[in-house]
């Protein structure tokens, strides 16, 4: 049994935000909440909220344990991307990408 949560046109970058997954890619999914928890990335906060959303799921709508859940998959897509401009020196035109990812969480049953 697969459960996901996904949270899209989150306001980081997908590069900052894999370097957070990969650190609790394939943990138990309250050990990682935890593990998150005492993370400052921003992009920590984020996954939390997202792992923490899958839990739910799991427990609500399909009755599993919370001890029982592994994350099968954690994946940082990215999204799209705003572009701003900023005035530069001399008049000339600087442009800002503002990039967004998205996030996407897949919890798996382990059977012991």
């Amino acid at each position: 049994m697969q459960v996901r949560a996904v949270a899209k046109h989150l306001p980081i970058s997908a590069q900052k935000l894999r370097l957070v997954a990969d650190q609790v890619r394939g943990m138990y999914a309250d050990e990682a909440s935890i593990i998150l928890s005492h993370m400052p990335q921003k992009g920590a906060t984020l996954a939390r909220k997202v792992l923490e959303s899958a839990i739910a799921n799991a427990e609500e709508n399909f009755e599993l344990n919370r001890q029982d859940l592994v994350i099968h998959t954690i994946v940082a897509d990215e999204g799209p991307s705003m572009k701003r401009f900023k005035a530069g020196a001399r008049g000339r035109y600087k442009p800002r990408v503002k990039r967004t990812s998205h996030l996407t969480v897949i919890l798996e049953e382990r059977e012991e």
